[in-house]
């Protein structure tokens, strides 16, 4: 039997495949290869390009393949870009996973766990978050997320698809031993850029807003390990298998650091100057996010092994130093 992950050649996706695979498990990976790169794919998976809103190429790697439970992560996930380009991510979000659901349907493949975010809630009413408070997404990204969770309810309503809906916080680090790590062109994420300035690629960080209701005026957000989140996805497909009902569950660390902090601790974990300047705001963006973790940590025994973002940091450093360049082309 076979997890298929959606996405598997991209940041995230790659860790998860690398990590399903040290746990023993069978797997293939759907990717167009748009952010994702072949050489950040375990080589005991077997890779099908292609893309999710594609029906009879969907269809086809069911047909291949003996599909036991699908991990997705095939989402388009930058903000801004949401922002300025809504009908895109809502394109490929939404129908991505109606087709993904059909097929799941058709194939009678009942469970899928799902790379969501805390993009759903929008500006919180309280922190940390909770999986029960509201969710009022502030951005298109947000929203075509919260609507594909929507979508997984209804079809296990109709059909018995059971889910189980991850939703995390800003994402970092890398494969300790520097072999897969995170590679985007352009890159948006706060750690990679930080980490450009400091490899001498950039000239200077840019940080967005100094006047958010924060201690020090920048965003807060939530950091939790690639390897940590890669746990939670093999912890929720285990659940699911083991006959449990649908759910949603934050992943972070119940600590916030802000921009200026995460700063600090990249030049720390670096040794490296990484001169920075203040910008504008950006439109979307919430001052603080921050997850209350301990349903996750209950539910599904997840226990993340790093709590340090500055032990965080080094590991993308190591994936920096070590790869300059990136990935190869595909």
């Amino acid at each position: 039997m076979t997890v298929l992950v959606l996405g598997g050649a991209g940041y995230i996706g790659s860790h998860t495949v690398d990590t399903l695979i040290n746990d023993g498990y069978d797997v293939a990976v759907v990717d167009n290869l748009i952010t994702g790169h072949t050489a950040a794919v375990n080589q005991k998976a077997r890779l099908y390009i292609g893309d999710v809103r594609d029906k009879d190429f969907m269809r086809n790697v069911f047909q291949q393949e003996d599909i036991e439970g699908v991990v997705h992560f095939a989402a388009f996930s930058v903000v801004p870009e949401s922002m300025k380009l809504p009908l895109k991510y809502f394109d490929n979000n939404i129908t991505g996973m109606i087709n993904v659901l059909e097929v799941m349907n058709e194939f009678d493949v009942k469970n899928i766990v799902f790379s969501s975010s805390a993009a759903t809630y929008g500006e919180p009413k309280q922190v940390p978050i909770k999986e029960t408070d509201p969710q009022v997404p502030t951005n298109p990204y947000g929203e075509s997320k919260l609507t594909m969770e929507k979508m997984m309810h209804w079809a296990d309503v109709a059909h018995g698809i059971k889910f189980v809906a991850l939703r995390y916080f800003n994402v970092a680090g890398a494969k300790p031993d520097g072999s897969i790590g995170e590679d985007h062109n352009p890159e948006t994420h706060l750690v990679p850029i930080i980490l450009q300035v400091a490899s001498g690629k950039r000239q200077k960080l840019q940080i967005f807003g100094d006047d958010y209701p924060t201690p020090d005026g920048t965003n807060v957000r939530d950091y939790v390990h690639v390897l940590d989140l890669a746990d939670a996805h093999v912890l929720a497909l285990k659940y699911l298998a083991a006959g449990n009902d649908s759910d949603a569950f934050n992943l972070g660390s119940a600590t916030g650091f802000s921009n200026l902090e995460i700063l600090e601790a990249a030049r720390k974990a670096t040794g490296k100057e990484i001169p920075s300047e203040m910008a504008p705001r950006r439109p979307g963006d919430p001052s603080t996010l921050i997850a209350a973790s301990d349903k996750a940590r209950k539910v599904l025994g997840w226990s993340p092994k790093y709590d340090d973002v500055e032990a965080i940091i080094a590991t993308a450093w190591k994936w920096t130093t070590t790869h300059p360049e990136g990935y190869p082309q595909n």
